[in-house]
């Protein structure tokens, strides 16, 4: 809690009064002052608290602390004040007040249809109809159609939405089992997946909600194949959307936040530096403008998307050095929501930061943090990006001349895709290379890494293997070793050739 929702849990409680919930009180400092919970330092600061009253005593303390912040972000979340509208007309009701509850119900549905809110539209709708069948009221007649046209359009558009929802859940869940697709059999399986769940439905006659959710589908599932200019149409209609519609804007931000999100990811996939840098601007400006307002949530979210975006933006100008002094930022945002991160979030940071490191020519640190990932007890979680992270721990090692140990490091990784099910052609190639390769002559060696070039260059634009080359330069490496130079100059001499294009 913050030091303001500290204070007002304190007047509030105050003005409950009473001698047990002036003990829940005194539970409440002692726990505050706490920076791990000790049951036993409880006791000794507060002896009046006995053994057997300490359950029910912090259940009722969770109660009213709930209670304390509801209070709070009533005025601040739009849901919360429609409900306790909603409430308050409930009450309304049982007194038998009917035309004061209708007329709180009405300026409630009005209000959730500003903010497109289809459950709650319909959950005043249809207390409207219980008071009007139950209270024969004036003007009852000419409502009745209209209640009921209301019912079965919001009907309608939850049916849409939840049918979306699910659809989106469910290709979320596919992608960070296993990534984006590997094989043609994979990418049937999503098409058939897909199109015998998306509804058919005529985007233009939709609500907001449902074109959002409508976008987010074909995204991700675009995304999921590969697609990327279908990935950035529907990602760019996502985020029109919202900046087409201010009030949305200011009413869902993590759902626009979540569309830059995409967005910027878009364009990194696509190269195009100049609309990511615009973008990215963008979201900056969105978040400085918006960061008093936002809770917890929201300022994990924007840390994850801002760094993300920050972090891309110094691999696609092949600038890696420079972006080396965003790791100790990163570190510390990311210490400071721990609690708050996912282990998606976590794997992926610090790939990105041991790839910041290998473009920087610093292998040592850049092992440091694929250790990370390697050791990190995550199961089947993100398994593309475990595949990957421990291949670049190969290479990395092998820029290290560390030969003695790329044997055994070999074997390992070949067991571990094994396992993965997860060995395609452009990772048989690099980890034959690397077997076969070891103690080649530096003479014979740059012919080595020109063939292998070549071999992979052909799989650059195969939808099936591209996927390797989204997760490790491994191009822009083997040029490093071929003309002698830094992967960074290989990536940065690109990038300046695409910006004078």
């Amino acid at each position: 809690m913050s030091k303001a929702e500290k204070r007002s849990f304190k007047l509030y409680s105050k003005r409950a009064g009473g001698s047990e919930d002036a003990l829940f009180i005194k539970l409440f400092d002692a726990l505050d002052r706490q920076k791990e919970y000790d049951e036993e330092a409880i006791f000794r600061k507060v002896p009046e608290i006995k053994r057997s009253q300490l359950s029910n005593l912090k259940r009722n303390l969770y109660r009213q602390l709930l209670t304390s912040l509801r209070l709070i972000q009533s005025s601040k979340n739009i849901e919360i004040e429609i409900r306790e509208q909603i409430d308050f007309a409930q009450v309304l009701y049982s007194k038998g007040l009917y035309r004061q509850s209708l007329k709180l119900l009405q300026r409630s549905k009005t209000l959730a249809e500003e903010h497109d809110l289809t459950l709650l539209i319909l959950e005043t709708v249809e207390m409207e109809k219980m008071i009007e069948s139950r209270h024969i009221s004036k003007g009852m007649e000419g409502r009745t159609g209209l209640l009921t046209a209301q019912s079965e359009e919001r009907l309608t558009s939850l049916s849409n939405q939840v049918k979306l929802t699910n659809l989106s859940l469910e290709l979320y869940g596919q992608y960070v089992k296993t990534g984006p697709i590997r094989n043609p059999q994979e990418a049937q399986h999503i098409q058939e997946f897909f199109e015998s769940r998306m509804p058919a439905l005529n985007f233009e006659t939709l609500g907001f909600v449902e074109k959002v959710n409508y976008c987010k589908c074909y995204s991700l599932y675009h995304y999921i194949l590969q697609n990327f200019p279908q990935h950035f149409r529907y990602t760019k209609m996502w985020v029109a959307l919202f900046e087409n519609n201010p009030i949305m804007k200011q009413f869902d931000p993590e759902t626009y936040l979540r569309g830059m999100n995409h967005l910027l990811t878009a364009l990194f996939y696509a190269g195009d530096v100049e609309r990511h840098e615009t973008e990215l601007k963008n979201l900056e400006r969105f978040i400085l403008q918006n960061a008093e307002s936002f809770d917890t949530n929201l300022e994990v979210q924007a840390f994850v998307f801002l760094y993300t975006a920050r972090l891309n933006k110094y691999f696609l100008e092949g600038t890696f050095s420079k972006g080396l002094f965003l790791v100790p930022e990163l570190e510390e945002k990311m210490a400071r929501y721990d609690a708050h991160l996912d282990h998606h979030r976590r794997l992926v940071f610090w790939y990105k930061i041991a790839c910041l490191y290998f473009g920087s020519g610093n292998n040592d640190n850049c092992i440091l943090y694929l250790n990370k990932i390697i050791n990190y007890k995550a199961g089947n979680l993100l398994s593309d990006l475990q595949c990957y992270a421990r291949i670049l721990h190969l290479i990395a090692h092998y820029e290290l001349r560390h030969y003695y140990l790329l044997e055994y490091l070999v074997k390992s990784v070949y067991r571990f895709l094994g396992k993965m099910n997860d060995l395609n052609v452009v990772q048989k190639e690099i980890l034959g290379f690397l077997r076969k390769e070891i103690r080649t002559s530096p003479t014979s060696l740059k012919g080595a890494f020109i063939k292998l070039h070549a071999k992979l260059q052909q799989y650059q634009n195969s939808p099936q293997e591209s996927r390797a080359f989204l997760y490790l330069d491994i191009l822009s490496w083997l040029e490093s070793k071929i003309k002698g130079v830094t992967v960074q100059e290989i990536i940065r001499a690109k990038y300046l050739e695409r910006k004078a294009e």
